[in-house]
């Protein structure tokens, strides 16, 4: 089968050829429709991105396909069922080997390559917004990088739950984007200060959960927005990771701050997050209040060039199909 991995030089991503993996128990066989394109991607691509110890070395953390063949004890699927799946690695193929219990079925209402921008996207928020940052109805939530995968599955999900969200974006436009798909302010952070902004429309201390992607400065900042008993919820620092960090300002506010990884995580415990999504978020798709974001889908042959688009400006999800 056709299948992409870093190049031996770190200098991107390269097309090979690779054996069609046989499914293990507990796994299923999946021939791939389409998968997603995550940031990690282009860290591992480039070299700097560890691949947990015995995952495979072919890119992709989330697919969608057709289930093709079943492993040993798979009994809640069956052959020729339509699914997208959260992968420790292996997206970026024809076909990919997946435990069974990190399967979801395609929603109603999307098609089986549209089900590839769902599962690294929605169990990742689900993970930091829901289960670590405690997002209840009544809560505002601050995201930043509002148009990315991330940011606007974030507004959507939050919103048909009964928060209000605050986001950043780069530009007018980004920021036009995600008021129509749930946030309250759009705070284009080229043309004004963010905290400025918000404490100016809601007040000192008015942010309960905050989505950080940035890192740098943006920690501390987010903490000074920090509503009592506020989560602080980091899941990269694109601004850089060590910073100057004065801890008695989460203190006194009883706040709470967090770092989260999704690929290492066990398989019991994605399990767990993937039924957890199947339950709160597929409805949502299913009743038309969340739909994700694709911006362009490119066949695996160009994935030079969906790199490079990934890499650049972009709103939603960017797709490689099959």
């Amino acid at each position: 089968m056709k299948a992409v991995v870093c190049k031996s030089d770190n200098s991107g991503p390269e097309l090979v050829e690779r054996p069609v993996p046989t499914p293990g128990h507990g796994e299923v066989l999946l021939k791939i429709a389409a998968a997603g394109i995550n940031g990690a991607d282009l860290s591992q691509a480039k070299g700097r991105y560890p691949v947990p110890a015995g995952a495979t070395d072919i890119l992709g953390l989330e697919a969608s396909g057709e289930i093709t063949a079943l492993g040993g004890g798979v009994t809640q699927w069956k052959v020729g069922d339509k699914v997208c799946a959260l992968l420790v690695g292996g997206g970026y193929a024809e076909y990919v080997a997946v435990p069974a219990l990190q399967c979801l079925p395609v929603p109603k209402g999307l098609s089986v390559v549209e089900a590839a921008a769902l599962p690294e996207c929605v169990i990742t928020v689900w993970l930091n917004v829901f289960d670590l940052g405690g997002l209840k109805p009544g809560d505002r939530l601050l995201v930043h990088g509002g148009s990315s995968g991330i940011g606007t599955t974030a507004i959507q999900i939050a919103s048909a739950l009964g928060s209000e969200v605050v986001i950043t974006a780069g530009n007018a436009a980004k920021c036009q984007r995600c008021s129509a798909l749930g946030a309250s302010l759009a705070i284009d952070y080229n043309a004004q200060d963010y905290v400025e902004a918000i404490e100016s429309a809601f007040g000192k201390r008015s942010i309960d959960v905050s989505l950080n992607m940035v890192g740098g400065d943006y920690v501390m900042r987010d903490i000074r927005l920090l509503s009592q008993g506020g989560r602080l919820v980091m899941i990269a620092a694109r601004k850089g990771s060590k910073i100057e960090f004065d801890y008695t300002a989460l203190t006194e506010k009883d706040g709470r701050m967090t770092g989260s990884r999704l690929r290492p995580r066990p398989i019991p415990e994605k399990a767990r997050l993937t039924a957890a999504v199947r339950k709160a978020v597929w409805p949502l798709i299913e009743n038309g209040k969340f739909k994700p974001v694709i911006e362009k889908t490119y066949p695996l042959l160009q994935i030079d060039a969906a790199h490079t688009h990934m890499a650049g400006s972009h709103t939603g999800k960017i797709l490689l199909t099959l």
